[in-house]
């Protein structure tokens, strides 16, 4: 299951709770199971592995925070 993430209230709170995204741009996956190290208004900061960061802008992705069903 999927959550949308928006706002900068989303973006803190799976920062915060170390949830992890997929991220998407132009319909395709391009980050899977990342945690959000940081962000900003233009750009999200991913991490997957040790020194394995990805820079996302806000205005091109789609971000999605992986929850499993209750």
């Amino acid at each position: 299951m999927n959550r949308r993430l928006l706002t900068d209230a989303d973006f803190q709170e799976a920062l915060e709770r170390e949830k992890k995204i997929r991220v998407f741009q132009d319909n395709a996956i391009i980050d899977m199971s990342s945690s959000i190290v940081r962000f900003d208004d233009d750009t999200v900061v991913t991490q997957s592995g040790v020194g394995d960061l990805m820079y996302h802008r806000r205005s091109e992705c789609e971000f999605f925070e992986l929850r499993r069903r209750s």
